[in-house]
């Protein structure tokens, strides 16, 4: 039971967080859609990060840059300090999954920064350009018990016609099932083998794996607890839910990716890091906000 904590606690160490349509989508895959406009500009952004590229920073409002990442600075000179602060040629962005909602952009991608991560993006667009941001990073960690990574898994998008429709599932299942313990699961995931994918190093497949996972928590003393729901964006069958609350004892911020089928919670990904005291901020603008 230890060494289970131990894996699960590694695997979501706090450190770095959709009818999404994954970036790498080969030529075969003609039913996917096109990235927009808004999410073209969001991969180019963050591939720039690794190529050195300086054409995508012109996609950033030089007059108005919000920044919820609170190790950074407010503003554009906050974003370029930092990207000068990366050791030469240590940068890596390989986005895996994007997808716009509205003003939102939001991506999935596997990071070098400053180490390897995984990571949650979240963009804000006015009249073309991006104007906030939002992320959540956590350490890269080993495949889990079942064999998946923090990256692998579907990408394509599809069910446009389901996204509000998903976005309800998702902001209902967070709400009654991770913050107020109320409602039946089975109402949102089936119970059988391999109706629930999962990316989460620490926790297997299946409404099994995710008991045994919390379980194991809850026995440490250290329970996974949602305090509040901040917001839902969601394209089709993807969703991201960003969420706050305590796990190993820490103040964090939760960020969820959930694929949906037929009305149903059937993959999930997910990023977990701990949030700063304020006196450690590097901006005042918090980690939410939205």
């Amino acid at each position: 039971m230890k060494q289970q904590i131990k894996h699960l606690a590694a695997a979501t160490s706090m450190v770095l967080t959709l009818g999404l349509v994954g970036c790498a989508n080969s030529d075969s895959d003609n039913d996917a859609p096109a990235l927009t406009d808004k999410e073209q500009k969001v991969v180019a952004l963050l591939e720039s990060i690794e190529t050195g590229d300086q054409a995508p920073v012109a996609y950033i409002n030089p007059n108005k840059y919000i920044q919820h990442n609170l190790a950074v600075k407010d503003g554009l000179a906050g974003f370029g300090e930092v990207l000068q602060a990366l050791p030469e040629g240590s940068a890596k962005a390989d986005v895996k999954r994007v997808f716009e909602y509205g003003e939102y952009v939001v991506a999935h991608t596997e990071y070098n920064f400053f180490g390897p991560k995984a990571g949650f993006d979240i963009f804000r667009f006015e009249n073309g350009l991006i104007v906030e941001h939002w992320d959540n990073l956590q350490e890269i960690a080993p495949p889990n018990a079942s064999g998946r990574t923090q990256f692998d898994g579907e990408t394509r998008i599809s069910d446009l016609d389901s996204t509000d429709e998903n976005i309800m599932i998702v902001t209902e299942f967070v709400e009654t099932i991770l913050m107020d313990g109320t409602g039946d699961i089975s109402n949102y995931i089936d119970g059988g083998k391999g109706d629930y994918l999962q990316h989460n190093p620490g926790v297997a497949d299946d409404l099994e794996g995710l008991f045994a996972a919390l379980g194991a928590l809850a026995d440490a003393g250290t329970p996974m607890i949602y305090t509040k729901h901040h917001i839902t964006l969601g394209k089709g069958n993807f969703v991201l839910s960003v969420s706050e609350g305590q796990f190993l004892g820490e103040h964090v911020a939760f960020y969820d990716l959930f694929r949906l089928s037929k009305g149903k919670i059937v993959e999930h990904w997910d990023t977990i890091e701990a949030i700063p005291p304020q006196e450690q901020w590097a901006n005042s603008n918090g980690k939410f906000g939205f």
